[in-house]
C-alpha cells in the first residue's frame, strides 16, 4: 500500500516534469527565433499546457499523495520522496487558491506580453507595453490576496524566488551593502587613475567572437553534448531536462565583452544545472535551490573569474590571437583594468560589480512601491529616471534605455529582482571560503585549470538540487548566514587595485 501510494506520487511528479520540458522547449523557441505570426498560437498552447501542469500541482490527487506522505510517520517512505513532497506542499498551498481558468489567462498574458516588450522596447515605446503591464500586475496583486501574506505585502513574491526573505531582512542586507559601497563609489569617481577602455568599442566580427565564447565556456566545464549556444534578444539560461541545459546571449559587433560576460554568466547558471545529481532527475529537486544562490554562481564566474586578472593571465594571448588589429597593441594590465572599470551607467545588464547593486535597489524599490500602491504605472518612466538621476547620477534619454530595458516584468517575475544582489552576496561569501579550502585557486585560473572550481561548487552546492534551502546551503558551504560584509571587502580590494587608490 505504501509503496504504491509512493509509485503513485513519483508518476505524478514525473508527468509533471514531461510537461514542464514541452513547456520549456517551447518558451526557448519562442525567445530564439519563432516567426512573429505564430507567436499567438504558440502562446495559446503554452498557456494550455501550462494549465494542466497547474491542474496537475494542485489536483485532488496531489493533495491527497502530499497528505499521505506527511502522515506516515514510520521509515517505510524514503528521505527523497519526503523530501520531494516538503518542497511540494508549499507551492501546492499557494496555488491550489488561484482558479485554474486565472492561471491561464495570466499564461496567456505573460507569453504575449514578452513579445510586445520586445516591440516596445526596439521602439522605445512604453505606452505600447503599459496596458500589458498593467494587467500582469494586477493579477499579481490578486494572488498575493489569494497567496496570504504576513507583514509587508511584496513578502509574498519575495518568497517565491528566495524562501525566507522578506522585506525587514532585504532592507538591512542593501543597507549594509549601499552604506559600505557609497564612499568607494566616490573615491573612484574622483579618482584620477582611470582605465581607459576605449580600445574596447572597436569592430570585433562576430563570428569570432562566437568561437572564443564557445570555447571559454567549454573550458569552465560546461558540456556541449548536454546544451547548445543560441542568440536572443535578452540573454538566458533555460533547462529542458538534466541532458538539455541551453544558454543564449546577444552579440555586439562593437563592444565584445557584452556578449563575453553575458555567456560566462549564463554558462555559470547552466554549470549548476548541468550538476546536480542525477538521482533528483524527474523529480521536482532537480532546479537549483533559490534564484539568489543560482545568481551567485553565474556572478562568481562572470566577474570573480571572468574579470579576475589572473584568468586573462591564461587566456588575454588567446584573445589577441582572435582579435590582432584591435588588442596587439595593448598590454594586459591595461585590459584588465579595462573590462573592470566602475562608472554610473544606465543599463543594468551592462553595470560593473560595484554599480550593479544600485540598479537593483532601485528596481526593488519600485516594484515595492507598485504593491504597496504609493505609485500607478503610469509613473513608472518618470519614477524610473529620477531614481537612476538620483542614485546613479544618469538620467535616460529613452524608455529604451529607461524603464523598458529589461524583460523580467513583462513575464510577471516581481520579487526576482532582488536575486541579483543576493546573489552578489552569496558569491562573495562563498569564494571567501573556496580560497580557504583551495589556497591555490589563483594559480588554477591563471593556468586555465577551471574544473577543479567548478567540481568543488559541484560538491557543495550543485549536486544538491533543491535538497537543501539556501540558507542551508551557505551554512553548509561556509559555516554562517548570508553576510554582505564579504561582498563589500571583496569590491574594495578589487577596485582599490584597479583604480590605484
Amino acid at each position: 500500500m505504501v509503496q504504491e501510494k509512493v509509485q503513485g506520487f513519483r508518476d505524478l511528479v514525473k508527468r509533471i516534469c514531461s510537461y514542464n520540458e514541452a513547456i520549456s522547449i517551447m518558451y526557448w523557441d519562442l525567445r530564439t527565433g519563432a516567426p512573429r505570426k505564430g507567436v499567438e498560437d504558440r502562446s495559446e498552447s503554452l498557456g494550455l499546457l501550462s494549465t494542466d501542469v497547474f491542474k496537475m500541482s494542485t489536483s485532488a490527487e496531489m493533495g491527497d499523495f502530499l497528505s499521505f506522505i506527511e502522515q506516515t510517520k514510520d521509515d517505510t517512505i524514503d528521505p527523497l520522496t519526503r523530501k520531494m513532497a516538503e518542497d511540494l506542499r508549499k507551492d501546492y498551498d499557494r496555488m491550489v487558491k488561484i482558479p485554474p481558468d486565472m492561471y491561464r489567462e495570466y499564461v496567456i498574458l505573460t507569453s504575449q506580453a514578452e513579445t510586445i516588450w520586445t516591440e516596445a522596447k526596439n521602439a522605445s515605446d512604453y505606452p505600447k507595453f503599459r496596458p500589458y503591464l498593467e494587467k500582469i500586475i494586477e493579477f499579481n496583486k490578486q494572488f498575493i490576496e489569494l497567496y496570504g501574506y504576513e507583514g509587508h505585502k511584496y513578502n509574498a513574491l519575495l518568497d517565491m524566488y528566495e524562501p525566507g526573505l522578506t522585506v525587514e531582512k532585504l532592507d538591512k542586507l542593501f543597507g549594509t551593502l549601499r552604506d559600505r559601497t557609497v564612499p568607494l563609489v566616490k573615491a573612484i569617481s574622483e579618482s584620477p587613475n582611470k582605465p581607459d577602455a576605449s580600445f574596447l568599442k572597436q569592430s570585433f566580427p562576430i563570428e569570432k567572437q562566437k568561437a572564443f565564447n564557445r570555447m571559454i565556456v567549454q573550458e569552465m566545464g560546461y558540456d556541449f553534448a548536454a546544451g547548445r549556444l543560441d542568440e536572443t534578444e535578452h540573454p538566458f539560461e533555460i533547462t529542458i531536462n538534466q541532458g538539455d541545459v541551453r544558454i543564449t546571449t546577444r552579440y555586439v559587433e562593437s563592444d565584445f565583452t557584452f556578449a563575453l560576460f553575458s555567456t560566462v554568466h549564463e554558462g555559470g547558471h547552466a554549470l549548476y544545472e548541468q550538476n546536480i545529481d542525477p538521482e533528483l532527475k524527474g523529480t521536482n529537486l532537480s532546479s537549483g535551490t533559490s534564484m539568489g544562490i543560482h545568481e551567485s554562481q553565474s556572478r562568481f564566474w562572470e566577474n570573480m573569474v571572468a574579470r579576475s586578472p589572473e584568468f586573462w593571465i591564461r587566456y588575454y594571448g588567446d584573445l589577441q590571437k582572435a582579435f590582432p588589429e584591435q588588442l596587439q597593441q595593448v598590454s594586459q594590465e591595461d585590459f584588465i583594468r579595462a573590462v573592470n572599470v566602475s562608472e554610473s551607467s544606465l543599463i543594468r545588464i551592462e553595470a560593473d560589480e560595484l554599480t550593479y547593486n544600485l540598479h537593483i535597489i532601485i528596481r526593488y524599490e519600485i516594484e515595492k512601491a507598485l504593491f504597496e500602491g504609493s505609485i500607478h504605472t503610469e509613473d513608472l518612466p518618470a519614477v524610473w529616471n529620477q531614481k537612476y538621476k538620483e542614485y546613479l547620477g544618469v538620467e535616460p534619454d529613452s524608455d529604451k534605455t529607461g524603464i523598458l530595458q529589461d524583460t523580467h516584468w513583462s513575464g510577471g517575475s516581481f520579487g526576482y529582482f532582488p536575486s541579483y544582489a543576493l546573489g552578489n552576496m552569496y558569491a562573495a561569501q562563498i569564494r571567501h571560503t573556496l580560497k580557504k579550502e583551495m589556497p591555490d585557486m589563483d594559480e588554477k585560473i591563471a593556468k586555465g585549470d577551471l574544473l577543479p572550481i567548478k567540481d568543488w561548487l559541484k560538491e557543495k552546492i550543485y549536486r544538491y538540487g533543491k535538497k537543501l534551502t539556501p540558507n542551508e546551503i551557505i551554512m553548509s558551504v561556509t559555516g554562517e548566514e548570508l553576510n554582505p560584509l564579504y561582498l563589500v571587502e571583496y569590491l574594495e580590494e578589487k577596485y582599490k587595485a584597479v583604480y590605484k587608490l
